[in-house]
C-alpha cells in the first residue's frame, strides 16, 4: 500500500532519511519512501500496511500525519517514472544557453549524442572556437540548419554590401 505522508515543506529530503532510518533499525514493515518531483509538502511512503506506516512515521521531526485514504502505484506512476523526451537537437542547429554560465549565449551544434544527453557545440561569440560538451536540457534550438539559408539569405544580402561599403576609400567631409 502506498500512503501519502505530509511533512514541512523544503524538508522532504531530511524526512525521508528519518523515516527510512527508523524503519531498517526497528525493521518495520516499509518497502520505500520517494519524493516525487515537484510536489512540495509530502513525500509517498510504500508499506505493508497503516499500521506499520504510522509506526514508521510516529514522534519524527518534520512529519505532520499520514493523509487517511491510501493510494494506488497507478495513480503516482506519472510522478515517479520519468519521462523521456524525444531530443530534437540536430547537427547544425544553432542553440541558445538557457541555463548559467552559458545562458543567453548562441552556439552551433556540431556533434549530438542522445545516448548521453550532451551536445558538442562552439560558441558564435567566442573570438577562438573551442568546442563545448552541453547537456541537452541547458539547450534550445533557435534556428534549424535547413531553415537558416532561406531566412539569412537576405540578411546575407545585406551584410555583403556592407562589406563591399566599408572597402570604398572615405575622404572626409570637406572636399
Amino acid at each position: 500500500m502506498i500512503f501519502i505522508v505530509k511533512v514541512t515543506t523544503n524538508k522532504e529530503d531530511r524526512a525521508i532519511e528519518l523515516v527510512a532510518d527508523k524503519a531498517k533499525k526497528k525493521n518495520i514493515g516499509v518497502y520505500g519512501v520517494a519524493r516525487p518531483h515537484g510536489l512540495k509538502g509530502y513525500v509517498l511512503l510504500e508499506a505493508l500496511d497503516r499500521e506499520n506506516a504510522e509506526e514508521a512515521v510516529f514522534n519524527l521531526p518534520y512529519i505532520k500525519g499520514i493523509l487517511p485514504k491510501p493510494i494506488t502505484y497507478e495513480e503516482v506512476k506519472s510522478m515517479l517514472e520519468p519521462v523521456t523526451a524525444d531530443i530534437k537537437i540536430e547537427k547544425g542547429d544553432i542553440v541558445e544557453g538557457i541555463a548559467e554560465p552559458l545562458k543567453k549565449e548562441k552556439a552551433k551544434v556540431i556533434r549530438v549524442d542522445k545516448a548521453k544527453g550532451e551536445a558538442v557545440v562552439l560558441l558564435l561569440g567566442a573570438t577562438v572556437p573551442i568546442p563545448m560538451t552541453i547537456k541537452l536540457d541547458n539547450i534550445r534550438v533557435i534556428r534549424r540548419e535547413n531553415e537558416e539559408s532561406s531566412e539569412d539569405s537576405e540578411d546575407e544580402k545585406n551584410e555583403n554590401e556592407q562589406i563591399e561599403n566599408d572597402n570604398e576609400p572615405f575622404y572626409g567631409g570637406n572636399h
